[in-house]
């Protein structure tokens, strides 16, 4: 017993169990309790249809996926702020009995009113804004180029995603839901729950734990992309010192976009409405309260919120479908695509520039911040350890925030 202490409870425990269906069977009011039990309604729930496995099955695989997650967050640090919220949301809409999901629930209502009317992500935009500096890209606005170009990984997985519907009619994917599903490539997690929210609810779940799983995996999956498009010669390309941005450029730079993003592109303007004023906020130098409050304790109570409301579409009947496959391996191939767009327009580039980029930062084109950007750094290291390109690759993982955002609007337009 004291050298096996877990099966020897274990073994107490089954034993408890058996005993009390044993009880039950003789007790009608002992029988009433076990039925109220989410042991027992897990194998007594039907199954809806379209899904692979039985629903009490499915529950209870989804709480060993949730638990994973949990793994990946508090051993791994895989994205833990939103990785943690999401498994626990998960855990808790998988187990029957709880109402936590039903009309009045704890997460139904937290979902319903700021994942449905999108509240959560634009307070997430606000913060990051205010966490954000745009001087790298404007004192090197070609960098703006790259982060255009990885956009190009979203709408070509849109457009692919509506193709394959074509050809493999099972898959069948709403012109909705190929959108949401195609905005996992510009990796950016608020604004893949923001469209998925809008567009296709029913996907959320899956979709939000791809981008940001996507997000958590870039210094895995970015590396093999860069090195296998670039040359030595080209990692090795050295970029001057950025340029100083002065104080009255920081503050216009907000206001210009705000403006031209609502004549242009106006469904776009929630996501970058919010995102410029959190950054109006911080570069004004007059609202240092506001600021912190943004870029702190605000986007830190909105996180756990956004997170375990997230969570709460990870439940197995909306989860373990056929889709959650698609929206993974789409979700992949958009996030590959989208980086080696970057790198590629680096290369173009290249051909018309009298001073180099090094297409290493073109990968920072995604909007992973800062974490697309640390890896282009990491990698110009490894060829020259004099070669430093955060600042340069910055440029282009803001300027990708912008562009997946603006991308997501014209989506929302289209569909």
């Amino acid at each position: 017993m004291k050298k096996y202490p877990v099966f020897f409870w274990s073994a107490c425990i089954l034993l408890s169990i058996f005993g009390c269906v044993e009880l039950a069977l003789y007790n009608e009011s002992v029988m009433q309790i076990l039925k109220q039990t989410a042991l027992w309604q897990l194998f007594q729930e039907a199954t809806p249809a379209g899904m692979l496995l039985p629903l009490g099955i499915s529950r209870i695989l989804m709480i060993a996926i949730c638990c994973f997650l949990l793994y990946l967050g508090i051993c791994k640090k895989f994205e833990p702020l939103l990785l943690i919220p999401i498994a626990i949301g998960g855990v808790l809409s998988n187990i029957p009995g709880a109402g936590l999901t039903e009309e009045g629930g704890l997460l139904y209502i937290l979902y319903h009113t700021g994942i449905e009317n999108g509240l959560f992500p634009l307070l997430i935009f606000m913060g990051v804004g205010a966490m954000i500096d745009f001087s790298p890209m404007l004192a090197n606005p070609k960098t703006a180029f790259l982060g255009g170009a990885a956009q190009f990984a979203i709408f070509g997985t849109f457009l692919g995603a509506i193709c394959l519907t074509g050809i493999f009619p099972d898959i069948s994917l709403s012109i909705k839901q190929a959108a949401s599903i195609a905005i996992i490539g510009g990796a950016d997690g608020p604004t893949s729950i923001f469209l998925a929210s809008r567009l296709a609810p029913e996907l959320l779940g899956a979709i939000a734990v791809a981008a940001y799983s996507y997000m958590a995996l870039v210094p895995v999956i970015q590396p093999p992309v860069m090195r296998a498009l670039t040359t030595k010669n080209e990692r090795m390309i050295q970029m001057g010192q950025l340029r100083p941005v002065s104080k009255k450029e920081r503050i216009l730079f907000p206001i210009l976009v705000i403006i031209l993003t609502g004549l242009f592109v106006p469904l776009a303007l929630p996501l970058i409405g919010m995102l410029m004023f959190g950054n109006l906020l911080k570069e004004s130098g007059v609202a240092d309260r506001l600021s912190k409050t943004a870029s702190n304790e605000l986007i830190n109570i909105v996180t756990i919120l956004l997170g375990i409301s997230v969570g709460s579409k990870l439940s197995a009947d909306l989860f373990l479908v056929s889709k959650t496959l698609v929206i993974l391996i789409l979700g992949m191939v958009a996030f590959v695509v989208g980086s080696a767009s970057g790198v590629l327009m680096a290369k173009v580039m290249n051909l018309f520039l009298k001073n180099k980029i090094n297409p290493l930062i073109g990968s920072a084109g995604v909007s992973a911040i800062p974490m697309a950007a640390r890896v282009s750094e990491k990698l110009s290291v490894e060829e020259n350890p004099d070669n430093h390109l955060l600042m340069h690759a910055m440029g282009a993982n803001v300027s990708g925030a912008l562009g997946s955002a603006i991308a997501a609007g014209i989506l929302l337009a289209l569909c």
